[in-house]
């Protein structure tokens, strides 16, 4: 039988990092896993999303008049970086936890996904169950980068608006459903040079850039908060322009990220950078300004109502003995992208480790977190298929 601790250390000893190695050798691992744990029991599928990066997807068919039950987990990793001071890939053990890139984020969480399959499988085996759900465990690549595995899956039909989908990424005991907005602006400003010694004779675009940033400040500071996703918020991470000192700039560019929250919606955000645009107009003249969002991802709601959500608290208490917090996910998962895409309302994230952890140097997860969220998703499949 799989066991999800020594899966997160052979797990952590692929380097699937991307930008890097990418997910072609965890690819390999989970085909030849599923071919010796289920043979010909489970369909597996491969497809390609980016050249040698294939998503992959395990099927354990059940009654297609119910709606089917996806675990969903990334395969890459984010690059190593500096400051280690263990082997990023030797999936260390000490002090009851697991070091590595990725042990958090999030292949002990895939490890806990892969076993509770197993279990499923062995159940069925063994008879114990009867006009089961469909269970699906698929794996993406590219969650660390455009997303393009998770987009893929849904354009394949992997998943639909009726499947109840549930991934592992880390959230400190949690159950997290609802995500902020992601959207992502390109605005850049032309101006006119001049020569820094006569400035009036032409229009600093870098000013202009300044001013819009200002503003936008301003906007977002006075925009409504949300009951559970709490404020809106807007971070400048890249601004480009000029040439010399003594050189008026005649042109700027700035990366904006928003994470917003409802009711500020994708077009409220464009009529907030517009206005930056039009009062940086006017405080510098001569310069114009125009933006292109980059990237655009709705925020997503939690629902009160998800049959998912009531399998995965009964299953948390079960295992725990104590009611399981439900929170929000600060980040974008894959979960995300598929509640958002094909509005499907029964997509939630609940996976071992801490989020905080991830992406740093010497990331670890709990043994103890394993081996929690390892029973409640045996009991969810238990409960669910």
């Amino acid at each position: 039988m799989v066991n999800a601790v020594e899966l997160t250390e052979k797990l952590i000893r692929i380097d699937s990092t991307n930008p890097g190695t990418g997910e072609q050798g965890m690819q390999l691992f989970l085909q030849k896993l599923f071919r010796e744990e289920a043979g010909n029991q489970v369909s597996v599928r491969t497809e390609e999303v980016l050249p040698g990066r294939c998503n992959v997807m395990a099927e354990l068919p059940g009654n297609p008049d119910l709606p089917e039950l996806v675990f969903i987990c990334h395969m890459d990793t984010v690059t190593v970086g500096s400051g280690w001071t263990t082997d990023p890939f030797a999936a260390e053990r000490k002090d009851g936890k697991i070091y590595g890139r990725g042990s958090c984020d999030m292949k002990s969480g895939m490890a806990c996904a892969l076993s509770a399959f197993f279990h499923a499988l062995d159940q069925q085996n063994r008879a114990e169950k009867s006009n089961s759900k469909t269970l699906k465990f698929i794996a993406t690549v590219d969650e660390e980068g455009e997303m393009q595995g998770v987009e893929k899956a849904i354009s394949s039909g992997w998943v639909s608006s009726e499947s109840m989908v549930l991934d592992m990424e880390p959230t400190n005991g949690q159950i997290q459903m609802a995500h902020k907005g992601r959207t992502w602006f390109e605005l850049e400003f032309d101006g006119i040079t001049a020569h820094a010694s006569n400035p009036w004779k032409g229009a600093d675009a870098v000013a202009a850039m300044a001013e819009a940033i200002c503003c936008l400040r301003k906007a977002f500071q006075n925009l409504p908060v949300h009951p559970e996703l709490g404020k809106s918020t807007v971070t400048f991470g890249r601004v480009q322009g000029g040439y010399q000192p003594y050189v008026v700039p005649d042109h700027s560019i700035l990366s904006i990220d928003m994470r917003l929250v409802p009711p500020c919606s994708t077009g409220k955000a464009m009529e907030l950078v517009q206005n930056a645009i039009h009062h940086a107009e006017k405080e510098v003249p001569g310069v114009r300004g125009h933006y292109r969002i980059t990237g655009d991802r709705p925020f997503i709601e939690s629902n009160p109502d998800s049959l998912l959500m009531k399998y995965l608290k009964e299953s948390c208490l079960d295992v725990t003995g104590v009611p399981v917090m439900v929170g929000t996910f600060n980040g974008y998962t894959d979960t995300a992208v598929i509640a958002g895409k094909l509005s499907n309302h029964e997509c939630m994230s609940y996976g071992p480790g801490n989020l905080e952890l991830a992406h740093k140097p010497d990331e670890y997860v709990e043994i103890a977190d394993i081996i929690r969220c390892e029973k409640v998703l045996k009991n969810l499949v238990e409960k669910s298929t």
